[in-house]
């Protein structure tokens, strides 16, 4: 679907394709071939499904750089060649090229999978008119308050927010969260591949729909 001058793409489970004048990939998994080379890739943490060597291979080229958590690493050093990387934390404020970009916390309330001292990352990226945050795999936490300004100041604000829950947020809590920050767009992801199911992610578009807020489920690329 395009958003102003950008173009996004869900590729399955968290995996995104954003496209502008760069194109920008967010935690690839069980990608298919033949997807455009990525001159940025966007890692929120080092788990399997969303730090994907076999994904990974298949998009990189020499210009790329990857944006990854420290746990990241093990997998990103499998390369024969060394990558253009760069390591990021929480409540960080980056700029490449015409893309800027915020780090926010991304963890796990009385769950283990996701601790908050593991510094693991959603993404805020701002591309002219357009803001897209990929809130990695978190449930919903006090740090997305940060987020609740942002719909005053602009008017093409998308999350892409996981409600598969067990190791996110599940549909109810994706509602809240997205009650809170009243963006202009909500797109679920981490349902389809490990856990969730196409009927949680229409059952949060619904449930969006009724607190007045836009909602599309995305066929996979």
């Amino acid at each position: 679907m395009k958003v102003g001058e950008v173009e996004i793409k869900w590729l399955g489970h968290s995996g995104f394709l954003i496209q502008n004048s760069a194109t920008i990939y967010i935690d690839p998994y069980q990608i298919k071939d033949g997807l455009p080379k990525a001159d940025y890739i966007f890692l929120t943490h080092g788990h399997y499904d969303h730090c994907s060597l076999p994904d990974l291979t298949k998009l990189i080229q020499d210009k790329t750089k990857i944006i990854m958590t420290a746990d990241c690493q093990s997998t990103i050093n499998k390369f024969e060649n060394p990558l253009r990387t760069e390591i990021v934390e929480p409540l960080q404020d980056l700029e490449f090229g015409i893309l800027k970009v915020s780090t926010l916390p991304a963890y796990n309330i009385g769950k283990s999978y996701h601790q908050k001292n593991e510094n693991l990352v959603g993404y805020l990226i701002k591309i002219n008119d357009v803001l897209i945050y990929h809130a990695g795999d978190s449930d919903l936490i006090p740090e997305m308050q940060k987020l609740t300004g942002y719909h005053h100041k602009n008017k093409n604000l998308i999350l892409l927010i996981p409600v598969g829950g067990k190791f996110t947020m599940n549909v109810d809590e994706a509602v809240e969260m997205a009650k809170l920050v009243k963006p202009s767009l909500v797109i679920p992801m981490h349902w389809g591949t490990i856990i969730g199911t196409k009927d949680d992610a229409e059952e949060f578009v619904q449930l969006c729909k009724e607190e007045g807020i836009r909602g599309e489920v995305l066929e996979k690329e």
